[in-house]
């Protein structure tokens, strides 16, 4: 089982940067597509970003693009999310999951499509 946890959560003002991070508890990230995933307060799941094992990136336009960057460094077995301008709304709980194959695919904002779950960093942006 791919167990993964997330860090790098925090309170931040408006407009600052977090860095988050996905590792896994054990074994390799290596072999399966990564997403972040974020719950705002009373909001739905949303896919904000992910990452093949080949280095495909997909954003979600409305919330991520032009912001946020998806990277996946394999010597440090680690994905990350770096976050920048950030906004109030930004506020949520942030987790990365583990798609069953390489790729994000099309349909990679679907939360059904991961199947690994980390439990997730909170994330604060104070305006």
């Amino acid at each position: 089982h791919l167990g993964l946890v997330e860090s790098g959560g925090g309170l931040v003002q408006s407009g600052g940067s977090l860095r988050l991070s996905c590792t896994p508890s054990g074994g390799s990230l290596e072999y399966f597509a990564i997403g972040w995933f974020r719950r705002a307060p009373g909001k739905e799941r949303e896919g904000v970003s992910c990452i093949s094992t080949e280095g495909d990136i997909h954003y979600n336009r409305e919330t991520a693009e032009g912001r946020f960057t998806i990277s996946r460094d394999s010597a440090k077995n680690t994905v990350y999310l770096q976050m920048h301008d950030l906004k109030p709304e930004d506020t949520a709980v942030y987790a990365c999951a583990a798609r069953s194959l390489p790729m994000c695919g099309e349909y990679w904002t679907a939360a059904k499509e991961f199947i690994n779950w980390g439990l997730g960093t909170q994330v604060t942006v104070s305006s």
